[in-house]
């Protein structure tokens, strides 16, 4: 496994040059550049701009694991889900362009006024679509199991029945959510195990059961990243530091 760190929040002030600089000082592998934060790396971008991007984290040694985007499929309003769809696209473009592996899109809600199982069908069936689009790119939709209601994992499990696509994955994201009522994670993890393509993790101190977690994902053949998605800090660079001594020695022996 691979550590690395989602921009929000720890590095949402960072640009792609301090970015690349910091995680080569701390020895991370890989950066999600999620939307909205100083690193720019927006659909809006130019063609040249794009190549500039790509070839600065090919040059570096740092991963463009991903973008992070905040595209999301639950509207019962057609246009507004079709918006959310065709900006995924504009998403998977520019990862095409600049090298990163995937996008990562989320469930973020059940509206009240709407059957739970119609709302996750049409998450799945709009993933399928963003699947498939994607798919000719050489880049991958990746699933955050986030959202009110929507982090329960039997619900993305379900979402991912729907979508049935080998180009859309799920994005794991540590949740307290994840636990059952004894404090483990096993039932829901494996219920997702087959389609976990990336996993961000939080607080390392919190009680979240991660020695565990990271046993299963052994266990499961994940080579991937593992994503620090965690709040900002006055010194951002020793505090990472400090965070990938603590994730060295959670790591199963």
């Amino acid at each position: 496994m691979k550590l690395g760190i989602v921009t929000y929040n720890i590095a949402k002030d960072w640009d792609v040059d301090t970015i690349i600089k910091n995680c080569q000082e701390i020895g991370l592998d890989g950066v999600e550049a999620r939307t909205t934060h100083a690193h720019g790396i927006e659909p809006a971008l130019s063609k040249a701009q794009r190549a500039e991007v790509r070839k600065k984290f090919q040059d570096s040694g740092v991963k463009l694991v991903g973008l992070g985007s905040v595209c999301e499929y639950h509207s019962p309003d057609p246009a507004e889900l079709r918006k959310q769809i065709d900006e995924t696209k504009r998403f998977v473009e520019l990862a095409a362009d600049v090298g990163a592996d995937g996008v990562k899109v989320r469930p973020n809600n059940l509206p009240d006024e709407v059957p739970v199982d119609k709302t996750l069908e049409q998450i799945g069936v709009s993933l399928r679509e963003c699947g498939e689009f994607a798919k000719p790119f050489g880049v991958e939709i990746r699933l955050e199991v986030h959202g009110r209601k929507t982090a329960h994992p039997p619900h993305c499990k379900t979402i991912m029945d729907v979508a049935d696509h080998d180009n859309v994955f799920i994005c794991w994201n540590s949740n307290d959510s994840d636990m059952d009522e004894h404090g483990s994670i096993d039932a829901h993890f494996e219920m997702l195990a087959s389609k976990i393509r990336l996993v961000h993790i939080t607080e390392l101190w919190s009680k979240y059961p991660w020695r565990r977690e990271f046993e299963l994902l052994a266990q499961s053949g994940y080579e991937g990243y593992t994503l620090a998605e965690i709040q900002e800090n006055a010194d951002p660079v020793r505090l990472l530091r400090f965070y990938r001594a603590l994730w060295l020695a959670l790591q199963p022996s």
